[in-house]
């Protein structure tokens, strides 16, 4: 009997697919892709096959109506390399869902029923929930005797304590609104914690971690002894760092600023602070790589917009290592804290009486592999260490079903 050790590993977004095809007796990639532009004229699949002949990138350029077409269109692409959905050998489907509210603290196989309570907090996360609900349908049409196991961004941050997840307003009205910190990015916070304890040769329970993913989209994490006590995003991925377009931490009576004096809607301002705020507000550039070489050339718009960034860096850092008491390691982790060797010196710049320093040599090497970059009389390591979600939601998924 062959062993079904594969796990396919789809995010949905609303006009896109991503997705892994992964083997779990050594967590080896099989294949990688993307569709993008679901329901347009050029919809568009990129499709990477890892392993045998067929090995290397192909390209195919079609209308996609909608994503039972796109993963019709990746079923396709994969059978074209050995890897069908109709294999014995695939195991599970692995689901990235953005929002799981208190309910769901573990990944989960997914039924009925976990699909209703995740339709029921579309609200509190409506970008994202019904795209990941429309692939799971999908997926679940596609091979409705696989389990589908959902692993959410959320989950990782369940284990804050109420003090540190309730907003100080009126509990009556909070709790009847599912209003609290939840938190995202929580494969990547729960992965590169566990990674940056095995970098100290520690176990995960004997490390308190300050995590920096720093992306398009940013947050930060305080964990203690594997588990997270205080993230930086709350009720939606708004607060906290400066992001690529979102504001991050913003006194909320701007809002009402705006729409008293500019007339603004609540749709205008939601478009303001997640698309055209962060660092694109500030200096009409989201591209870390960008700002840098305007900052070369004298560009002073760039220049705040960079220093703007790192001060509410340092005061999370600041913050996490209160609230942690003690700190083993900070670890920068995506594309910008995995690339951006500026932003990890500038990060700790100054941080010297907290044990913290980069060592310029190390903080220049590009690698893909975990390291350390600080330098080894620093009492607390830092370290960069590129995430891995996808891995983490198959490891997830695949121990789940064979638990």
């Amino acid at each position: 009997m062959t062993q079904s050790t594969r796990v396919l590993v789809l995010n949905s977004g609303s006009s896109s697919v991503k997705y892994q095809l992964l083997d779990m007796r050594d967590s080896a990639r099989l294949a990688v892709g993307l569709v993008e532009r679901i329901g347009e004229e050029t919809s568009r699949l990129v499709h990477t096959p890892l392993t045998g002949e067929g090995a290397g990138r192909r390209e195919r350029t079609a209308p996609m109506a909608d994503h039972a077409a796109a993963l019709n269109a990746v079923a396709e692409e994969l059978a074209a390399d050995g890897l069908g959905l109709d294999s014995p050998e695939l195991g599970a489907v692995g689901h990235r869902v953005v929002h799981g509210g208190l309910k769901f603290s573990e990944p989960t196989v997914i039924t009925d029923e976990v699909m209703k309570e995740i339709e029921r907090l579309v609200p509190v996360a409506p970008l994202h929930n019904p795209a990941n609900i429309t692939g799971i349908r999908t997926a679940r049409a596609l091979r409705p005797d696989l389990p589908q196991v959902a692993v959410f961004d959320t989950a990782f941050h369940t284990s804050m304590p109420e003090y540190a997840a309730r907003y100080a307003i009126d509990t009556v009205t909070a709790d009847a609104h599912r209003i609290r910190r939840y938190g995202f990015h929580g494969t990547s916070h729960a992965y590169v914690s566990r990674r940056t304890a095995a970098l100290l040769g520690k176990d995960p329970s004997e490390v308190n971690v300050i995590v920096l993913h720093l992306g398009n989209g940013a947050s930060a994490s305080a964990v203690r002894g594997g588990r997270c006590v205080d993230t930086s995003m709350g009720l939606t991925p708004l607060e906290g760092l400066v992001m690529g377009t979102r504001s991050g931490d913003v006194d909320a009576a701007v809002t009402f600023h705006l729409m008293r004096v500019a007339g603004m809607s609540a749709d205008e301002i939601d478009d303001l602070l997640n698309k055209k705020s962060g660092l694109v507000g500030l200096c009409g550039d989201n591209d870390m790589r960008e700002i840098r070489r305007r900052i070369d050339e004298g560009d002073q718009r760039a220049q705040l917009a960079f220093d703007i960034y790192i001060h509410r860096l340092k005061k999370y850092i600041g913050a996490y290592y209160a609230v942690l008491g003690r700190v083993d390691a900070v670890a920068f982790t995506a594309g910008v804290g995995e690339n951006a060797a500026p932003v990890r010196e500038a990060a700790v710049a100054g941080l010297e009486e907290l044990g913290l320093a980069v060592d310029a040599d190390l903080n220049a090497v590009r690698s893909d592999e975990p390291r350390l970059i600080s330098p080894e009389y620093a009492c607390v390591a830092v370290a960069v260490v590129p995430t891995d979600e996808e891995l983490e939601i198959a490891q997830q998924t695949y121990s789940l079903v064979n638990a």
